[in-house]
């Protein structure tokens, strides 16, 4: 089956709520690419020096109800994100390797070849111990 592979724009919004306080928003964009592959759809990007992850490429790999965030590169990581359920992995960092619970409340999304939207919402706990709730809203357009 044949890959397509087209230049997008990426927006990216990523809030993290903490008890009683107001949401850490912090806003990307960017350019990537969308990949479309066996039925299965797939954004990259470049972190840059404002994520702190410079040197870093991030992808989404968009697998039917299943969304998998890979990072590699300066920064080495995996994040599985699947409605109602909750995965384990290991984050990677300078200092050792860290064990992340992802608990997915949400994960929405129309993305095709023409772009669209997604969202997902998670909380994190690491090392079993929850850090916060998360959410990711991610808008993509057909770079002109």
């Amino acid at each position: 089956m044949e890959e397509k592979k087209l230049p997008v724009m990426l927006s990216i919004r990523g809030e993290q709520y903490f008890d009683d306080v107001d949401p850490d928003a912090t806003e990307l964009m960017t350019e990537g690419t969308l990949t479309l592959r066996e039925g299965n759809l797939y954004l990259a990007y470049q972190e840059s020096e404002l994520t702190g992850m410079e040197g870093t490429t991030t992808t989404f790999a968009v697998e039917g109800p299943r969304v998998t965030l890979i990072r590699t590169g300066s920064v080495n990581s995996q994040m599985v994100f699947e409605e109602g359920k909750q995965h384990t992995s290991l984050y990677e960092t300078p200092f050792g390797e860290l064990t992340v619970d992802i608990q997915t409340s949400k994960l929405i999304h129309n993305l095709s070849e023409r772009g669209g939207l997604m969202e997902i919402k998670y909380s994190i706990a690491v090392e079993h111990t929850v850090t916060g709730r998360n959410c990711f809203k991610i808008r993509v357009r057909p770079k002109k």
